[in-house]
């Protein structure tokens, strides 16, 4: 029997047919996620870092002793991730990533490798702002942190273990927003302060730090800074500096090198075990230094901040996350319990007291200042007078056993009331002259014999 192809039969083949296409075409659709789109419109601004950083060597054995003198060094080599913010080669990363850097590596995306110059870092935020040299280099599409929603999906991109993975395209993991305004407390040895910080469960590994995480339409909303973890691999909780305070210290440090907080002239009672740490009915004031900015605002001691800017403390991050943001010449204000009296009060932050001091400057690269009650105020120095170190060259340092951070509170057996009575003193001295130099450092005082050279 033979099957003839009739007008009415390719229509009903073409009808059985039909409902597959559409079916086929939706499925192809589907893959194209806002993750896709939002991953394409990254990750060609993401770049990979590795860096040379030198660090001190511990001696183990004498068998170790033998090829490696005491005390020497080493480069060391880490990596990390970074993002172009501007299109003349400006990245954002983390200040952890490039800490210690002699060499910095940057790798693209197609493999191109540049040599960057560290343009500032800041220890606090966690940021730092490294260049290398180009031109209508790719950037990132920049979003807004302050408008997360909880339980929105987020990507990061970063380059985790950098070499091993054996290519140059960055890794991305999707998860969604865990929180916001996350205080992590500082662990030992941690010179940053991770505050306000976006939480997600997107998978952050070793390498990633200093990567974007963005929203689902591209667009960076923070940088991936921290994890915790018992393994040292990502278990789903995953820390980001929001992009405004990253952006806002990156400007500062491309305008400047560095980043000028500002003063507050007030301390609050610090914390004594974990439970201060995580709350507490507003914060106590411990002290209030004369003349600054809070005895300005009629803040005193025994005073208990109860909020700043609309912002509850509930405990001391929520103070130190008020302070790291703050500029010089910023309005914080305050509400404040004294008794059973709350009051609003106004506190107009300055600049550190140490930085408007007079410098005086001795043995060419020894930079002092003298100890005030604002000084020792802002330093917590035990010392009424003195002469603070805040500027040494290192031979000077290596020579004299010197640091930063020093007070300078004798001379033989004068006392030093000032730093000009420091450059008297070594006005007067004669090559081979022995004297004897006394310093508080860290609230105790101790001496130590040198000769003038």
């Amino acid at each position: 029997m033979t099957l003839r192809r009739t007008p009415a039969l390719s229509a009903l083949l073409m009808a059985l047919v039909a409902p597959a296409l559409p079916a086929q075409a939706t499925v192809e659709a589907s893959r194209r996620t806002a993750i896709v789109t939002a991953v394409e419109r990254l990750a060609p601004a993401v770049v990979s870092i590795s860096v040379a950083a030198r660090q001190q060597v511990a001696m183990r054995s004498s068998w170790a002793d033998m090829f490696v003198p005491r005390y020497a060094s080493q480069l060391v080599r880490g990596s990390g991730t970074g993002f172009i913010i501007r299109s003349n080669g400006v990245i954002l990363t983390n200040q952890h990533v490039v800490a210690g850097a002699e060499q910095i590596t940057v790798t693209l995306r197609d493999g191109t490798q540049l040599t960057a110059r560290l343009v500032g870092a800041d220890p606090v935020a966690d940021i730092a702002v490294i260049q290398v040299t180009g031109r209508g280099l790719p950037t990132v599409p920049l979003g807004k942190s302050s408008e997360l929603m909880v339980g929105e999906w987020v990507v990061a991109l970063g380059n985790p273990y950098a070499d091993y993975l054996g290519n140059t395209e960055p890794t991305v993991t999707a998860g969604v927003v865990s929180a916001t305004g996350r205080n992590i407390l500082p662990s030992e040895g941690q010179a940053g302060l991770y505050l306000d910080m976006i939480q997600t469960d997107a998978a952050i590994n070793p390498g990633n730090s200093g990567g974007p995480l963005a929203n689902a339409l591209g667009q960076v909303v923070g940088v991936n800074s921290s994890i915790l973890s018992n393994s040292g691999g990502s278990i789903g909780l995953g820390f980001a500096i929001p992009i405004e305070r990253a952006l806002r210290v990156a400007d500062l440090l491309l305008a400047a090198g560095a980043v000028r907080r500002a003063w507050t002239g007030l301390d609050v009672t610090p914390p004594r075990n974990f439970e201060d740490w995580r709350a507490s009915n507003g914060l106590v004031v411990a002290s209030v230094a004369p003349g600054g900015p809070a005895a300005r605002a009629g803040i005193q001691r025994a005073d208990v901040l109860v909020s700043a800017n609309g912002r509850t403390l509930h405990n001391h991050l929520d103070w130190e996350s008020v302070k790291l943001d703050l500029g010089v010449s910023d309005t914080v204000v305050l509400v404040t319990r004294r008794g059973t009296t709350t009051v609003t009060r106004t506190l107009v932050a300055s600049d550190l007291p140490t930085r408007t001091a007079a410098r005086v400057t001795v043995l060419e690269d020894l930079q002092l200042v003298t100890v005030t009650p604002a000084i020792r105020a802002e330093r917590g120095l035990q010392s009424e007078q003195g002469a603070l170190v805040v500027g040494i060259a290192p031979r000077t340092a290596e020579a004299t056993g010197l640091r930063e951070g020093d007070v300078i509170v004798g001379l033989d057996r004068r006392r030093v009331a000032s730093a000009t009575d420091l450059s008297a003193f070594f006005d007067d001295l004669r090559p081979g002259e022995a004297f004897r130099i006394w310093v508080e450092r860290n609230g105790q005082t101790a001496y130590t014999d040198l000769v003038y050279r």
